[in-house]
């Protein structure tokens, strides 16, 4: 199977959303849409997509910003994310917006994940798998029917770096922990889209990542 990822890019968390669908399909997956919803909004218009689902990997800020505007676009659409930061939507302190003097808030999930799930939206089967540490209900979502597999990661694995676990509620050796479980029994060629900065993939994080070699 073949999909398309489009990215994108918020320029002042540098947060990264992404649009993904199946080739010779118009529904998309939108996953952690940030502070420019407009942005992913004419990036569906330009190739002729709806919305299937909105799926955000976890509850801060930068992460959901945009779910208010795309559920009122696309109302049919479930908004879904991990069962353990479905509180975050609905309260700006805990997704840390009112920490940063713009509280923000979220319509309420549609749907939560926890690990083990199976997604099949827009044609696509996503697992879900639950790393915590970065916030208590991150999950990651992994195709495993695209090659190679494709991780669509949030603020887990980055390039070269981990995701920060100085917030309230993080926890440096549970995503560690989940980092090494979870990512790293993939194959090597695993492709991950993390929620800040470039692509990168399982084995290069493997033999290269100073927090995790």
């Amino acid at each position: 199977m073949q999909i398309e990822v489009r990215t994108v890019v918020e320029p002042n968390f540098a947060e990264n959303t992404y649009i993904v669908w199946r080739q010779g399909r118009s529904d998309a997956l939108v996953i952690d849409p940030g502070l420019e919803p407009q942005q992913v909004l004419d990036c569906l218009r330009d190739n002729g997509l709806t919305v299937a689902a909105v799926l955000n990997t976890h509850g801060h800020a930068d992460h959901i910003a945009g779910n208010r505007v795309l559920k009122k676009t696309f109302p049919q659409a479930p908004l879904i994310i991990g069962e353990h930061d479905a509180i975050m939507l609905a309260d700006s302190f805990a997704n840390l917006s009112a920490v940063f003097g713009v509280p923000l808030t979220s319509p309420p999930a549609d749907r939560t994940v926890k690990e083990g799930d199976l997604l099949e939206l827009a044609g696509l089967a996503l697992e879900v798998r639950f790393i915590p540490g970065h916030s208590p209900g991150h999950v990651v979502f992994v195709a495993h029917d695209v090659k190679p597999v494709q991780v669509f990661g949030g603020d887990v694995l980055f390039r070269g770096s981990i995701g920060r676990y100085d917030f309230p509620g993080g926890d440096g050796n549970l995503l560690l922990d989940g980092i090494r479980k979870k990512l790293f029994d993939l194959p090597d060629d695993t492709v991950v889209y993390p929620g800040h900065g470039p692509t990168t993939t399982t084995g290069v994080e493997k033999a290269t990542n100073p927090y995790l070699s």
